[in-house]
């Protein structure tokens, strides 16, 4: 097979996209309507812009309002018998400095293990999509049952960090504005609002500012990650307010680099026999060199020609997904039921239960699981590349670790590998000329690890998308050791295992 029909049509769609805008966001709007139906998620609301007086109910002084909370419905309120009552559980809302009206809620849970364990935030892509996926179905400390209530995550990242989930950007989730002009366009808003949420956090919590801290996400995160830790490092040369102990980075199948990682997706669909060869040559002669030119096109400031690059590029996915046959793109073992690829629909009824929202503190605000106005919002950022103020952090120190499931499509480990590896620092000559070595959690081998100096890179077995949720087990062991620096320990011994032989 070739490419089909439709794509045929799709591409001529595109140039004729070029001089249509129009166009384009048709397409783009009803992509982003999609992301949100293969959730399994539909909210009421498409974006958390209210009236003064739904939020007439909070009480905002300038400052973060926080809430220690504890959830109802605890199923075993105990976790190696201590109550959920000895942790700090806290939900909060900041009003973002820099903003005319908008409010950013976030969940932060205490260690279970100490608090001198570093801080780390995790941050959910999309764009537009709740941090609270992964708090309830990946790595927060509870998951949620079919009946609604909770029990312990055995393997919530808790147990080795004090950990941080925030709704962002604005609109998203129980963050919100009553102004439209809050809503953010690209990393210089996502970021400085980050950072302004960190200054006013660590002063809520002064005892965890000079504590490590490390920046994790998946997905659409690969362009937040690189741009926040960016501002962070900026902020702590320039000496703006808190000194923020920033120590690492780390992008969980995300994208980042789109020239490189679009261009992997045929190679990676052919590896994995979604398509055959005729097809892969196909996209290569035709959607790949569209897709690459439209990138150069948006190069870093585009506007019209962003848009224009993100439809262009997306053919090829689409391209693809047309020969897949259902295949779940975040998880091709999987088949799609309909298009309902999981469902995380759960969350939203819990999250919407009176019980919660009073532990929350969320006055009358709705929950916008995955927004597709905010996804919208940020289609002009997709093309970029957030590349390119990583190595800046690298030769300071700063570490980074790029980990993917085997099996994800649409933010693969290869498109990942290949970035990684044509990234220009100091250590690329190094990085590129070490070895994969075995990822071990428990005796078993759990994925592949290349590392040098402050870079790794980590191929995770038996995984899609969502690593923590896929491999919960090998997810924590990898941030432990991250985090510890004991990730590459494993390398260091083969390396001298092979010498002394």
């Amino acid at each position: 097979m070739g490419l089909s029909s439709t794509s045929i049509f799709l591409f001529l769609y595109f140039c004729s996209s070029i001089a249509s805008p129009a166009a384009a966001d048709l397409r783009l709007t009803l992509e982003a309507k999609k992301l949100v139906r293969d959730l399994n998620l539909f909210p009421e609301v498409n974006l958390n812009i209210v009236a003064a007086a739904n939020s007439s109910s909070l009480d905002f002084s300038g400052k973060i309002v926080e809430k220690r909370l504890k959830f109802p419905n605890l199923v075993g309120d105990d976790d190696d018998d201590v109550s959920v009552e000895d942790f700090g559980h806290y939900a909060g809302y900041y009003p973002i400095q820099h903003s005319h009206a908008a409010r950013m809620f976030y969940f932060f849970f205490e260690s279970r293990n100490r608090k001198e364990d570093p801080v780390v935030i995790w941050l959910t892509g999309g764009p537009g999509c709740s941090s609270e996926l992964a708090l309830f179905y990946e790595n927060g400390p509870f998951k949620i049952n079919h009946n609604l209530s909770l029990v312990w995550n055995e393997y919530g990242w808790d147990k080795v960090s004090n950990l941080l989930y925030v709704d962002q950007p604005t609109g998203t989730g129980f963050s919100y504005s009553t102004d439209l002009r809050d809503i953010r366009h690209n990393e210089k808003g996502v970021s400085n609002d980050l950072y302004d949420f960190l200054q006013a956090f660590f002063v809520e919590h002064p005892q965890y500012a000079k504590n490590d801290f490390f920046i994790t996400g998946e997905s659409y995160a690969g362009h937040y990650i690189p741009a926040l830790a960016s501002r962070i490092h900026q902020g702590n040369q320039a000496n703006e307010g808190i000194h923020i102990n920033l120590k690492g980075l780390a992008i969980g199948n995300g994208l980042t680099n789109p020239a490189i990682q679009y261009k992997a997706y045929p190679d990676y669909a052919l590896d994995m026999g979604i398509i055959t060869q005729t097809t892969h040559d196909l996209l290569g002669k035709v959607l790949v060199p569209a897709c690459e030119l439209a990138i150069k096109l948006c190069g870093t400031n585009g506007k019209v020609s962003c848009l224009t690059a993100n439809v262009a590029c997306n053919l090829i996915f689409s391209d693809i997904m047309l020969h897949a046959g259902g295949v779940n793109y975040y998880d091709i073992r999987k088949k799609c039921e309909g298009s309902l690829c999981y469902d995380f629909s759960n969350m939203e009824k819990f999250l919407n239960q009176e019980s919660v929202r009073d532990s929350l503190g969320v006055g009358k605000i709705r929950f916008v699981s995955c927004s597709t106005e905010v996804y919208m919002a940020m289609l002009v950022d997709w093309m970029r590349n957030l590349e390119v103020g990583i190595p800046l952090l690298l030769e300071d120190g700063i570490n980074l670790l790029i980990y993917a499931g085997e099996y994800d499509l649409i933010c693969n480990w290869l498109g990942n590998s290949r970035w990684v590896h044509a990234m220009k620092w100091s250590g690329q000559k190094e990085f590129v000329a070490s070895s994969d070595v075995p990822f071990v959690v428990n005796g078993s081998q759990a994925g592949l690890l290349k590392s040098y100096g402050p870079l790794s890179f980590l191929k995770v077995h038996d995984a899609g998308h969502m690593v923590p949720m896929d491999q919960p087990k090998a997810a924590l062991e990898m941030l432990k050791q991250w985090t510890r620096g004991t990730l590459a320990e494993s390398i260091d011994g083969e390396e001298k295992l092979v010498a002394d032989m």
